[in-house]
């Protein structure tokens, strides 16, 4: 997919399949969530649940958009195309496109927007600028 870097692959079980036979839609929100985390996983190397346990660095979802183009059935190999479109001074969108492998035409386009949060205090905060400078040597291929 032209403009992102990173990809996550799953394969639609029977479970998230609806009456239609189709992908039922709330389904993509998870796909999303397991996209993303891996995509700061593997993608950007942070260990979220480690920087969350030292109150280093935290996101809340404030914000997702889905836009339905085409359905995904059972057993479709699914790309979860992942990347970050922007950074505030402490919210970050992130754009995915979720399409059928082999297949350039996505399914499923979505942006998300995440907010740096401090936990203790429970409100917004800056993205680290560790956080951020990693973001984007990743997105700019360094």
């Amino acid at each position: 997919m032209e403009g992102f870097r990173f990809n996550y692959r799953l394969r639609v079980r029977y479970s998230e399949i609806d009456g239609q036979k189709i992908v039922f839609n709330a389904h993509y929100l998870t796909y999303l969530d397991c996209a993303v985390t891996e995509y700061f996983r593997d993608g950007l190397q942070l260990d979220m649940i480690k920087l969350a346990e030292q109150d280093i660095f935290d996101v809340v979802l404030a914000k997702t958009t889905l836009e339905f183009k085409s359905p995904a059935h059972l057993d479709d190999w699914l790309q979860i195309w992942v990347k970050t479109a922007e950074m505030g001074k402490s919210s970050m969108k992130i754009d995915f496109a979720v399409c059928r492998e082999g297949e350039q035409e996505p399914l499923v386009s979505a942006q998300t927007v995440y907010v740096s949060y401090d936990g203790h205090n429970k409100r917004s905060r800056p993205i680290p600028d560790f956080v951020r400078e990693r973001i984007e040597r990743f997105e700019q291929g360094e």
